[in-house]
């Protein structure tokens, strides 16, 4: 399981709910976080290079990227370069737009993921009708490291990054919010008691879990994985806050 930070641990609690029998190697690339900030060709190159490093060390049966950012440029350049099975986290969107009732959506991700062609095209594809808005957030992912890091956010910060979501225009109301980045679900009770109105937000952590659970084949017998293990690129030593937050997804240091 791999991410720009820890927003991937709203991924691996779904995959390790499909598929509790496996064992799991949680990598946090802290050292470059936020992807956001960093340019195209210096991310493919970064998550390239990590990549190989980490197949050779650990030798995984299937890698889930769980990032939205790194998803939507480089799995394609993973899966021309490497054997190992790989599987994405990309916008929700077509399910997003097929639950809207109004056709009014809205798709809340980084300022990369929104500005990305492959995030328009799957716009062009399946919109099926719908206004698709694109919410671009610079802080909602540090946000949400924060928080799990024991700093609670003030509420009207994160209400002032939701807010370009919530669009009420003729006659019809953005129902339906897709969380492209896997740090937003850490925050979501927080952007349902912020909601100007109530919305549907479509996490796609479940869809990913099946199509692990897929991928794997049928569940191993015998006795029950250790805990799943997690590393930080930049070496760090989790704090007692986020060793608490870790505990409770059932991860150890």
């Amino acid at each position: 399981m791999f991410d720009s930070g820890l927003g991937g641990l709203t991924v691996f609690r779904e995959v390790a709910k499909a598929r509790p029998d496996a064992r799991y190697v949680y990598v946090a690339d802290d050292a470059f976080f936020p992807y956001g900030s960093h340019g195209e060709t210096e991310l493919v190159a970064r998550v390239g290079g990590l990549m190989a490093e980490l197949i050779e060390t650990h030798r995984p049966d299937l890698i889930v990227i769980a990032c939205n950012t790194a998803s939507t440029l480089v799995l394609p350049h993973l899966r021309t370069r490497f054997s190992v099975p790989f599987v994405g986290t990309v916008p929700a969107i077509k399910p997003a737009c097929v639950l809207s009732r109004t056709k009014r959506v809205a798709v809340l991700g980084t300022e990369a993921t929104v500005s990305r062609e492959y995030t328009r095209a799957l716009i062009r594809d399946f919109a099926n009708g719908s206004e698709v808005a694109l919410v671009g957030s610079a802080q909602l992912a540090a946000f949400a490291e924060e928080e799990l890091n024991g700093a609670p956010v003030a509420d009207e910060l994160i209400a002032r990054e939701i807010a370009p979501c919530f669009i009420d225009a003729a006659g019809r109301r953005t129902d339906t919010v897709v969380l492209a980045c896997t740090h937003y679900p850490l925050l979501l009770e927080r952007f349902t008691r912020l909601a100007p109105w109530p919305v549907t937000f479509v996490d796609p952590a479940p869809a990913i879990a099946r199509r692990v659970a897929d991928l794997l084949g049928p569940p191993l017998s015998g006795e029950p994985p250790s805990p799943a293990r997690i590393a930080f690129t930049s070496g760090r030593v989790p704090s007692p806050a986020l060793a608490a937050a870790l505990a409770h997804f059932g991860m150890a240091g």
